[in-house]
């Protein structure tokens, strides 16, 4: 495992001798091609239409070649890191810099073609010359016979200085074999991982569209968990706690003339079973509303208008629905600013707007209240513990790379806006 590791370097510098060679030397055939052809149209006449038009061809032709060629050779080096030193380079993201420009020219504008043409025209310097430094330190010993023989060819033997200098150097050359393929192996891996490889800014940008999308199958998996609780406590246990109440409810009427001790059991019991009913109801609507899958958003935030204990004006115009994630943050928000309204902020009305435009749906609460609302509820619902929740309403919009902005100037009114991204 050691040798063969201790080979490594060796093995890279000579692939990287060979890959150099040959890359290099495509790449400038390419170039001096297009270079000709684009000469010769300047250089009219050029011999005829036939040599026109095919000189024309190349010269639009090449730059797309000659891009395909540099990814293409790009990749090729990655897989020699990877199969020579067991190191793997991701390749740098697809597409490219200047939205405006047509797709020809904008995978040109990206950093990352330059960046790998770059690393070719390098390696086709450093990484030939590095190659056949390591190629001839190893060949020291081959190179020493093969001098000290052609000497001796030619009737006048080395002398004993001359053969000790050839002998001594060859061993120098093949001792210092090794660290010379690990320092070509270690710049070659140096150049490759700055121009092969994704920039520090690209690293980042694909690391946050990672986290974003990770967190957007978060949010889809914790809505469809809290769907299949509610569905679960609705097909399950609400439908027994009905069914205990009624039983419970019929064995109360039929009791009447029980002794009062059992008839005050069955009571409580009959009255609790019916509290527990109607506290699951608010847990499933608190989890994931039924009526939200079933009619959408505007039936959902009818509901919660027509229980709200204050007077609310809905209007809901959304001809798209959204993705469910997104409805669900919508109603969540819905409700509990309602709540907020009813139990903070003394208003005698309140009115929800709910519209998309384009990809974007805006939910707007405005209430006629004292006003005064803030984020974290303020200094003395911080003292005391009794904030207005907005922050857990912009927390739960932001899960979904949306926004929450409040307006709420002392003595009102209050407007709280939540914009949403709306995927379909």
């Amino acid at each position: 495992m050691d040798a063969a590791r201790s080979w490594r370097p060796t093995l890279h510098a000579l692939a990287g001798l060979v890959a150099g060679a040959g890359v290099g030397a495509v790449l400038v055939a390419l170039v001096v091609t297009w270079l000709a052809a684009i000469w010769s149209l300047l250089d009219w006449p050029v011999g005829g239409w036939g040599y026109a038009v095919l000189y024309a061809a190349i010269a639009l032709a090449w730059p797309a070649l000659l891009l395909w060629s540099g990814r293409g050779f790009g990749a090729l080096q990655r897989a020699r890191f990877r199969a020579t030193l067991g190191v793997e380079i991701p390749a740098p993201p697809g597409g490219g810099a200047g939205g405006r420009l047509p797709r020809p020219l904008r995978a040109w504008a990206a950093p990352a073609t330059w960046r790998q043409l770059g690393y070719h025209l390098l390696a086709m310097a450093g990484g030939v010359a590095g190659g056949a430094l390591v190629a001839a330190c190893w060949s020291a010993p081959v190179l020493a016979v093969a001098y000290l023989a052609g000497l001796g060819g030619t009737g006048r033997g080395p002398g004993v200085g001359l053969g000790l200098g050839a002998v001594a150097a060859a061993v120098a050359m093949v001792t210092a074999a090794p660290w010379m393929a690990s320092g070509v192996a270690r710049a070659d891996e140096a150049a490759a991982r700055a121009l092969l490889g994704p920039s520090r800014g690209e690293e980042l940008a694909l690391r946050v569209e990672a986290l974003a999308r990770s967190r957007a199958e978060i949010v889809a998996a914790t809505d469809a968990e809290r769907r299949r609780i509610e569905r679960d406590l609705h097909d399950g246990t609400q439908r027994r706690l009905v069914s205990l109440a009624m039983q419970l409810g019929m064995a109360r009427e039929r009791l009447g003339e029980a002794p009062e001790p059992v008839r005050r059991v069955v009571e409580q019991a009959h009255d609790e079973a019916t509290e527990a009913l109607a506290e699951l109801r608010q847990l499933v609507r608190g989890l994931h509303p039924a009526v939200l899958d079933d009619r959408g958003l505007d039936a959902a935030l009818s509901g919660i208008a027509a229980t709200a204990p204050l007077p609310v004006r809905l209007r809901v115009d959304v001809a798209t629905r959204c993705s469910p994630s997104i409805e669900a943050v919508a109603y969540f928000v819905v409700s509990e600013a309602l709540t907020n309204v009813a139990k903070h902020a003394g208003a005698a009305h309140a009115e929800v707007t709910v519209e998309r435009t384009g990809d974007r749906l805006r939910v707007v609460v405005r209430d006629d209240g004292r006003g005064g609302a803030t984020l974290d509820g303020g200094a003395a619902a911080a003292a005391n513990g009794t904030g207005t929740g907005l922050r857990g309403l912009a927390q739960r919009a932001a899960a979904v790379d949306g926004t929450l902005t409040v307006d709420s100037p002392p003595g009102g009114p209050t407007a709280i806006t939540v914009e949403l991204p709306c995927g379909s």
